[in-house]
């Protein structure tokens, strides 16, 4: 089968590295931007449409945190806000073909508004809860959401602990009915995170908070020697002593620790346009360290990081990488089923969809089959 949009946007995919305000999109930003300004708020900031570019170039990674903290932020404050934001990018990652969905956000306050850190996560747990129910049709669901709350790099030990806190308030527990069927509770958080500004703080102030997050089972997903200043031994070592499930971006990694991250058949997120776009790599798409870690074990997940800023679905990074390293149609099913083994929920329902995707498209390359089913 020819590798083309089309291709794969139909092929089955997992998304394990999204922002949930990063992956909020211009037009549902300049939509709550308007309104806001019918209610006379955000009268000094500039349209969305205008000041953010799809696929963005940045100086460095530095220039990119800013846009948040001064712009993101201010317009996604409320829980009306955040609830339509939410709801918007779950439905724009289903119609690129995403059927599952891990969104990673870092609780917020906002004493304007009122806004606490628990309403927040509430707010974002609700349209998760609300999505999954809603998906389900005629026996099929369209795509699973679940949730990571972030601990960002600025917080203290304490506020890190709020976080794992909340974690475990809105902690994803599967039941078993009493005829053996699976039952969910309302919770939809079904790991932690790390992330934030990577030349900020001490990563071992928060080795407290990710030993209890592993004594509640959660599972852990760390942002991973983005920068050359967090890719030293030191904190490298520390992150890996929390015994992390999956790691992010991984690009200024010392051979010694790659060497620990193959032994483990640790979990990979890479990002191709976030890293080059924001400069965490030299280089182009074409010297990507993706064709090192492909030749791993390690499960792989493509991911987006930030669409809304990059411009970039994850639909695009498959096509960028069967472009920039010459893969075809059966290794992006590949690639997509390795990202699948790395999921902290679903994995079982994201294969079979896979291997029917593979089993369509067997015999569409036999000829017995339109191309266009």
């Amino acid at each position: 089968m020819e590798v083309d949009k089309d291709f794969v946007t139909r092929l089955p995919k997992a998304e394990l590295h999204a922002h949930l305000t990063g992956s909020v999109g211009r037009q549902t930003l300049h939509d709550v931007w308007l309104q806001k300004r019918a209610d006379g708020q955000c009268e000094d900031l500039e349209d969305p449409l205008i000041a953010i570019n799809p696929g963005m170039d940045f100086v460095d990674v530095m220039s990119f945190f800013p846009l948040f903290d001064t712009y993101v932020y201010a317009l996604l404050n409320d829980v009306a806000s955040i609830k339509y934001a939410a709801k918007r990018v779950i439905e724009e990652f289903a119609a690129d073909g995403v059927v599952y969905l891990e969104l990673r956000t870092t609780p917020r306050e906002c004493i304007e508004t009122g806004l606490t850190k628990d309403d927040y996560v509430q707010a974002v747990n609700s349209v998760i809860a609300e999505a999954n129910a809603a998906s389900i049709k005629d026996g099929f669901r369209n795509i699973e959401v679940r949730l990571l709350l972030s601990i960002d790099r600025k917080m203290t030990a304490e506020q890190a602990m709020e976080v794992i806190d909340l974690a475990s308030k809105y902690q994803f527990t599967p039941k078993t009915s009493s005829c053996g069927s699976q039952k969910t509770t309302s919770g939809q958080v079904v790991g932690v995170d790390l992330c934030g500004n990577p030349i900020r703080g001490d990563v071992a102030l928060f080795t407290p908070a990710f030993r209890r997050a592993k004594d509640l089972n959660l599972s852990i997903t760390i942002h991973f020697a983005e920068v050359p200043q967090s890719g030293t031994i030191k904190e490298l070592q520390v992150i890996l002593s929390w015994e992390p499930n999956r790691l992010g971006h991984v690009v200024h990694v010392p051979s010694e620790i790659k060497e620990v991250l193959k032994q483990r058949k640790i979990g990979l997120e890479l990002c191709l346009s976030c890293n080059v776009l924001a400069r965490l790599t030299t280089g182009g798409y074409e010297m990507h360290h993706f064709r090192e870690w492909s030749m791993t074990e390690n499960p792989i997940a493509l991911s987006t990081d930030d669409v809304g800023i990059f411009g970039s679905p994850l639909s695009n990074e498959y096509l960028l990488a069967a472009h920039y390293f010459k893969l075809g149609s059966q290794q992006l099913i590949d690639l997509s089923r390795s990202a699948a083994l790395a999921t902290f929920a679903g994995k079982e329902r994201l294969i079979r969809l896979i291997d029917q995707f593979q089993s369509k498209y067997n015999i569409e390359t036999n000829g017995e089959i339109s191309g266009d089913k």
